[in-house]
């Protein structure tokens, strides 16, 4: 693309490249939206998925503060056993509803509770937090399967989304992280968390390439309001703030 444009001075070079990288990135993205799928009756289901330590917990409590603050009835369910009272903090920062088991109790039982006070009492959206512990796979992709299961017994069009939430700073590992998740849970989306700035998150051009599922929300602070929805040409042009002439692409 570089001899075809005849692009000799390094500026040049740059445009072109970003441009070839937006058009790969759509391209990979065909038939994709970034909104989420919401359920046209009932409650919509969403099912976060990811090691420990990405910031899942967290991402909930952000997206759970933002549907309230647009009116939605919001319900949370910890079935990371582990990280219940953590949930529970940003349950009671965004004002929602959530549910818990006692400790070591069986996360499917919390989903299947969650599911139920989700129906019975009208709410329009359900979290699940879920487990990242990576040590065994085995179990923790079975408890996902499991939890799958009990949700979709329950509301046959669930879960509406099954997002996995990754950590911008850990690169390679990602597309690893992302491969895993995408075999075993049938990943719609993702969330892309500690964009602050310093990570550049470029890994996920390579998720898009490789497995095409969409960024739908990335994280960008620790702030409760600090989530905001995915730009694909915001994002790319942002990879290369600082190497390419904004002004020059936006004129062609």
């Amino acid at each position: 693309e570089v001899k075809l444009q005849n692009a000799k001075k390094s500026q040049d070079v740059q445009n072109v490249v970003v441009e070839k990288l937006v058009e790969i990135y759509e391209a990979a993205g065909n038939h994709e939206t970034t909104a989420i799928n919401m359920a046209e009756t009932g409650p919509t289901v969403i099912l976060f998925v990811g090691v420990n330590g990405v910031g899942k917990t967290t991402t909930i409590g952000k997206m759970a503060n933002r549907y309230h603050q647009a009116g939605k009835k919001v319900l949370l369910a910890a079935a990371a056993t582990f990280a219940t009272e953590q949930l529970d903090v940003w349950a009671k920062r965004a004002d929602v509803d959530i549910v818990t088991g006692k400790p070591q109790s069986d996360p499917a039982a919390v989903v299947f509770d969650a599911v139920q006070k989700a129906k019975q009492d009208d709410y329009d959206i359900l979290f699940v937090d879920t487990a990242g512990r990576l040590q065994n796979k085995v179990n923790l992709m079975n408890e996902l399967e499991k939890m799958k299961r009990i949700i979709t017994r329950e509301i046959p069009s669930a879960p509406h989304e099954v997002l996995l939430v990754l950590d911008a700073t850990t690169g390679q590992n990602a597309l690893t992280q992302a491969k895993l998740f995408k075999e075993s849970t049938a990943v719609t989306g993702i969330v892309l968390t500690k964009l602050d700035g310093t990570a550049r998150g470029g890994i996920v051009l390579a998720i898009r390439n490789e497995l095409h599922v969409p960024v739908k929300f990335i994280g960008l602070g620790e702030q409760i309001s600090d989530l905001r929805p995915f730009d694909p040409n915001e994002f790319v042009y942002g990879l290369f703030k600082g190497l390419i002439d904004v002004k020059a692409l936006d004129n062609k």
